[in-house]
């Protein structure tokens, strides 16, 4: 190797690939080529494995790293051999490049990788990307695909997941074009209750069903089954059945904030309609229950002096509100049952008001009756939050991150590319690129 080529092969970095360079050009459509040629070929027969005598070269032409920021063409001098076993089945065979380039890509290796680096961690659009690299957008964009797809499915990724969230999306709000307008969001959250790093979303399913969960549960190893020990979940069924079918040793955890707004529900249910019942009609502005519709849902500790004076007349202001001030003391001491000392105190205070409302409730406050239905058939799953410590609010945060990333892509269309850069965008696949 001259000292020129040397000079040349550490500046491009192909040393790293096993060949040198012999020489370049650039095109009118400013793209460097580099021509190579293989610093150690080998000659061996795929089939029989006996030395072969060269034949010819043959020009394979792939796209590599971009050089100052020019799209780089690779020309690899790929030798071809001839089989000198008489009976082998393999006549003529190449040189394997597989370490350098997979079969039949148009990329090395390392330039999906810079690809994937690219969008991950600076966030390149495939646009940016595709501009770089000097290729079309649909081709970087199968790049990306088919890489993530290999990242999110790569077991070392799976392999310390023990608390799983589990929670809805609503990625477009348009109707038709085939894709369901929901998905299921599967995060890990085992960080978050080790206080080691953030959550992580593992991958997004099409659909809300309790067959979208047990099928992509059902598609992962016994062994990553038999880790989970924790599912986090809203109030729906149907993930809660999909859990008990496929995780038999997992615990279900309905999450503080589920709890809190079923029954913020169910109090402003209770307030709409001793507003109809009373005035005959829906709210409007003076009227003493619409007026402090937003106050009867914030904590009492939150409250200035102002709004709790506010709150008082609004109550106070007819006898048939009473039924509404009950239902707002309930509400008021679900959420205190929260902010208890100990996680001991939570649960205790947390059993004893889920029995109060279980049954007996006076007539007159059926929301409060359902609530405590609800609320007591999901009690071992209410009750599981102060054992385990494990919450849904993370899964919420990354449910936020993906509508900011939708927001700012002004919607997406496709649902297996809003998947992709879903991923990207909160999957922390950074640290998984060595394995492509």
């Amino acid at each position: 190797m001259t000292q020129r080529s040397a000079i040349a092969d550490t500046i491009c970095r192909t040393i790293e690939l096993g060949v040198t360079i012999t020489d370049a050009a650039i095109d009118g459509e400013d793209r460097t080529h580099l021509f190579c040629q293989l610093l150690d070929p080998k000659n061996t027969c795929p089939t029989c494995g006996q030395a072969g005598r060269l034949r010819d070269h043959v020009d394979r032409e792939v796209a590599d790293l971009p050089i100052v920021g020019h799209p780089t063409r690779l020309h690899l001098s790929v030798p071809r051999y001839v089989c000198a076993t008489t009976d082998c089945t393999t006549s003529v065979f190449r040189a394997d490049i597989s370490a350098i380039v997979a079969p039949r890509a148009q990329v090395t290796r390392r330039t999906t990788t810079w690809i994937m680096r690219a969008m991950i961690s600076d966030k390149m659009s495939v646009k940016a990307v595709a501009a770089a690299v000097g290729l079309s957008w649909n081709t970087v964009n199968t790049l990306a695909l088919a890489a993530v797809k290999k990242l999110a499915a790569a077991p070392a990724r799976l392999a310390g997941v023990r608390v799983l969230g589990v929670d809805e999306h609503k990625w477009k709000h348009v109707r038709g074009k085939g894709d369901p307008n929901f998905v299921t969001v599967l995060v890990d959250l085992t960080p978050i209750v080790d206080g080691t790093g953030p959550a992580r979303l593992l991958d997004m399913v099409a659909g809300r069903s309790k067959a979208a969960l047990k099928d992509w549960l059902g598609a992962r190893d016994q062994g990553f089954r038999d880790r989970i020990r924790v599912v986090t979940m809203d109030g729906f069924t149907g993930y809660r059945t999909a859990t008990a079918e496929a995780l038999d040793k997992a615990r279900v955890v309905m999450d503080p904030f589920h709890v809190v707004h079923l029954a913020a529900e169910k109090l402003t249910l209770c307030r709409q309609r001793v507003q109809q019942d009373t005035c005959g009609h829906r709210g409007r502005s003076g009227d003493p229950l619409y007026g402090i519709r937003r106050t009867l849902l914030t904590r009492i500790g939150l409250l200035t002096d102002k709004q709790k004076t506010r709150l008082r007349g609004g109550l106070d202001a007819r006898e048939e509100h009473v039924a509404v001030a009950v239902t707002y003391a309930i509400y008021q001491e679900l959420i205190d049952a929260y902010e208890q000392p100990t996680k001991r105190d939570s649960k205790i205070a947390m059993y004893k008001l889920l029995k109060k409302i279980k049954t007996g409730v006076p007539a007159g406050l059926s929301e409060l009756a359902q609530l405590g239905r609800s609320l007591w058939s999901r009690r071992a799953e209410i009750l599981a939050y102060f054992d385990t410590g494990a919450s849904n609010g993370p899964v919420e945060a990354i449910n936020g991150r993906l509508e900011h990333l939708r927001g700012i892509a002004l919607g997406f269309r496709n649902l297996t590319h809003y998947i992709l850069r879903s991923l990207i965008h909160s999957g922390q696949l950074a640290e998984s690129l060595r394995a492509l």
